[in-house]
């Protein structure tokens, strides 16, 4: 079988979860930078995913893109330990919670906090504050919903790591080093239990971006 190709900068969220995936899968892959921060989405990556997004992957002829579906194909493609529920409710909660991360999460979290606290600073511009007390009260509902669904659980979906928390790693990584963070998770005991033992795999040191 060939070696896949995952196309996407190291410090995209998406990108790092389709690496978490493959790291965990223990899949050996070529990773091909595409930085859009300087220049805009390149053409040659356009050709990849139309909709000028990462990551893309390409393995045995298919190119496919969105990050849920990559992270599907790497499970199901790839020998390794599964990343998908066996158990059909929980493999449904872990569908619920990477649809809730993509569709919640990541525009508050990322989209707004992460980027006026940490990403505009390093391109040299200020955070947009507005911006800011805007995002924290729906971060706050996210992560307070997230930690309702993780319960007493070790992992999101159940007892054992499942794409949920993978999907879930890289944006938390950016998130816990905003000032903002700190507040809102005083009160997630589950959560903060879950990013102690997620940031202290070798999937996540793997893949830590390297910024500045």
């Amino acid at each position: 079988m060939a070696k896949p190709t995952l196309y996407g900068p190291g410090y995209s969220t998406y990108a790092r979860a389709a690496r978490l995936a493959l790291e965990e899968k223990g899949v050996s892959y070529d990773l091909v930078e595409v930085d859009f921060m300087a220049g805009g989405m390149p053409d040659a990556h356009l050709a990849r995913h139309p909709f000028a997004k990462v990551p893309a992957l390409e393995h045995d002829g298919l190119m496919l893109y969105e990050t849920a579906a990559i992270e599907r194909y790497i499970d199901e493609a790839f020998d390794g330990p599964s990343l998908q529920p066996s158990n059909p409710a929980e493999r449904a909660r872990m569908t619920q919670i990477i649809s809730i991360i993509d569709s919640y999460t990541y525009p508050c979290t990322v989209g707004d906090l992460v980027i006026q606290r940490l990403v505009q600073p390093m391109l040299g511009g200020a955070a947009d504050e507005g911006i800011v007390e805007a995002a924290l009260p729906e971060v706050d509902k996210s992560m307070a919903e997230l930690e309702r669904l993780l319960g007493d659980q070790e992992y999101l979906a159940g007892s054992a790591l499942s794409l949920a928390d993978l999907h879930l790693a890289p944006i938390f990584a950016y998130f816990v080093a905003t000032p903002e963070s700190k507040a809102i998770m005083e009160n997630k005991p589950g959560l903060n239990a879950w990013w102690q033992r997620m940031e202290s795999r070798e999937s996540l040191e793997k893949t830590q971006p390297q910024l500045g």
